[in-house]
């Protein structure tokens, strides 16, 4: 077991210091809310059947700004040590709109204490993209490659993940989406990049009404600068959530979230920019909703922390 830990932990903070990439992928302050998005192996990790949204408008006032919505839905089967999910992203940036539709399969190890557990998981499912370019105002009036639009080009695609996690702890390295695929069947040089992922984190008890609840994300892709968002929550009573992230040289927030039922969670964050754009725009909102569906009587499990 001391092993296994070691090799994941390397993976995760290996990534780290690996040559810089970063984006395409739209972001979320709340990603610890969110990693069936970017790990398929996370799938069914709940133990119970979890539905969460999360829906992101960024730099609010500035035109053609990014928003996004999340949507994921993932449930260990009968046979515990295997979990389903599905994963749907609605993303729009200035004349680009991409919808994905993803369904995810994990298989869980199970080791001598139950309450440690390391999953694999598999991603497929495809990116619908449309593309304004028509509408663009261009250098060259004749641009070959902006004269059409694009409308419902299909990508196919393909991730896997890797997941352990223990009741206070948990470390994952995935690449949700495999194949660099061109935004419009066309020009191979506009591809979706591949994304590699690190996540990390864990729970830790204060007292009797407070824990802390540190978490780090680390985000890979070619051509753009590494990601790296951190952030610590502050767990009072196991009803209520505060805290702050930052994202590495390009924006800090905050978020609360309130455990309004045994099943139901709700969340509100924003962030701000420390780039130059900050200036010409209002901010960043982000809202989040999640409901665990419970069919057994054995009454209520232990909190869920990530």
């Amino acid at each position: 077991m001391k092993n296994i830990i070691q090799v994941l932990v390397a993976v995760v903070l290996g990534s780290m210091f690996s040559i810089t990439y970063a984006q395409q992928d739209p972001h979320f302050t709340q990603y610890f809310d969110n990693t069936l998005f970017v790990n398929p192996a996370y799938a069914g990790s709940n133990e119970v059947l979890n539905f969460t949204a999360l829906h992101r408008q960024q730099w609010v006032g500035f035109d053609g700004r990014p928003v996004s919505s999340s949507f994921s839905l993932h449930s260990p089967l009968s046979y515990e040590s295997v979990g389903v999910g599905l994963t749907f992203v609605n993303d729009q940036l200035g004349p680009l709109k991409q919808n994905m539709v993803y369904g995810d399969f994990s298989y869980t190890l199970k080791f001598k204490n139950p309450k440690n557990k390391l999953s694999f998981g598999l991603k497929a499912g495809m990116n619908v993209i449309s593309m304004g370019t028509s509408s663009l105002v261009t250098t060259e009036a004749s641009d070959p490659k902006l004269i059409s639009n694009v409308v419902n080009h299909i990508n196919p695609n393909l991730g896997a993940g890797i997941y352990y996690h223990t009741p206070k702890f948990f470390i994952g390295a995935s690449s949700p989406k495999v194949l660099e695929r061109s935004y419009d069947g066309i020009n191979d040089r506009n591809l979706e990049q591949r994304h590699y992922f690190g996540i990390i984190g864990g729970v830790i008890k204060l007292n009797t009404t407070w824990k802390l609840r540190p978490t780090a994300q680390v985000k890979l892709t070619n051509n753009a600068p590494m990601s790296i968002d951190m952030s610590l929550a502050g767990v009072y009573m196991d009803k209520f959530w505060i805290g702050g992230m930052y994202r590495w040289n390009a924006a800090f927030g905050a978020f609360i979230q309130y455990q309004l039922t045994d099943q139901l969670k709700a969340g509100f964050a924003t962030d701000f920019g420390t780039q130059a754009i900050k200036n010409y725009n209002s901010g960043t909102f982000e809202i989040m909703l999640s409901y665990d569906f419970r069919f057994k009587k054995e009454g209520v499990r232990s909190p869920r922390y990530f």
